[in-house]
């Protein structure tokens, strides 16, 4: 494949729920799909709340609007600067090219981090400049983030990078078809989803069979005093924080009640299972592999 070769970031857009016609846009002029609306009557959390499903998509969006200009800001803090080393983690435990090029998707990863360490990782250790990686995010203003990253790089403008806005839960079959990619990464996004096991039902339709679904996300503490501790820094720190550096309270204090929600590692990894993929056993080393005693972990399913 030719440096020369050129091709336009792709941003898509669609509304999330409704089967609309597909357009593109350029980078620079990005569009924004209207609400999706239904009538389910179930509820989900948003945080420590309980809200009607319809709602939560429109409440997280309005999160990430206000966090996305300084969203590695936001992972420092929740992280004291340490996710940085946890994607590096994630993605070396893929290894991404080691068996050739790979065709990826990168779900929830608006501003791109995911996708450059899977491209210079690829690039780095097997001389891969034929992986590509196509980003998808329902929020516009978290892809023209990433959009401003890549401009940085070798990668901008070449095929080896795309972005999409789309929802996670529902895919369009015309552009994200059946038995596609050979790996789907979504890192701290899949908590944020009205349905997490709509996610991975698109996740499993999307892969080819022998293809990796791999998540890394907030999980559960394992060690009673790093947990006391954690909560703490969570619930004390981490929302002033938030006040101080982007003058947002709430929206941190919503992330930070958004990992307590999330499931245990046991039971991710069992809905992991029921939307099909086969795992390892339900153990650190096994089905997940837990970051910092849980802080964060890293999910795996293989498709069959």
């Amino acid at each position: 494949m030719r440096l020369s070769h050129v091709v336009i970031f792709r941003l898509s857009t669609y509304h999330a729920c409704e089967g609309s016609s597909l357009s593109q846009a350029h980078p620079e002029t990005l569009s924004f799909p209207g609400n999706s609306q239904s009538s389910s009557g179930r509820n989900t959390s948003f945080g420590f709340k309980t809200v009607p499903e319809e709602e939560k998509e429109t409440l997280v969006k309005g999160v990430f609007d206000s966090v996305a200009s300084k969203y590695d800001l936001m992972n420092d803090a929740t992280s004291l600067g340490v996710h940085r080393l946890w994607k590096d983690t994630f993605v070396d435990s893929l290894k991404p090219g080691r068996k050739g090029p790979m065709r990826c998707i990168d779900v929830a990863g608006g501003t791109g981090d995911i996708a450059l360490r899977i491209l210079d990782y690829a690039r780095e250790k097997y001389a891969d400049r034929e992986t590509t990686v196509e980003v998808v995010d329902i929020n516009a203003q978290m892809l023209s983030e990433g959009i401003k990253r890549f401009k940085k790089t070798m990668y901008h403008y070449t095929p080896q990078i795309s972005f999409h806005e789309a929802n996670a839960q529902d895919l369009s079959p015309l552009q994200f078809k059946d038995d596609t990619y050979d790996l789907y990464t979504i890192a701290f996004g899949i908590r944020n989803c009205t349905s997490i096991p709509a996610v991975l039902r698109e996740a499993y339709r999307v892969l080819k069979p022998g293809a990796t679904f791999a998540c890394l996300e907030f999980s559960r503490v394992n060690n009673p005093l790093l947990n006391v501790l954690y909560d703490q820094y969570s619930f004390s720190v981490i929302p002033l924080l938030g006040t101080i550096l982007a003058g947002d309270r709430d929206s941190y204090q919503y992330l930070v009640e958004s990992i307590r929600k999330f499931p245990s590692q046991p039971e991710f990894a069992q809905m992991i299972r029921d939307a099909g993929f086969t795992t390892g056993g339900d153990h650190d080393g096994g089905a997940w592999m837990d970051l910092w005693g849980g802080i964060a972990s890293i999910h795996t399913g293989v498709k069959v």
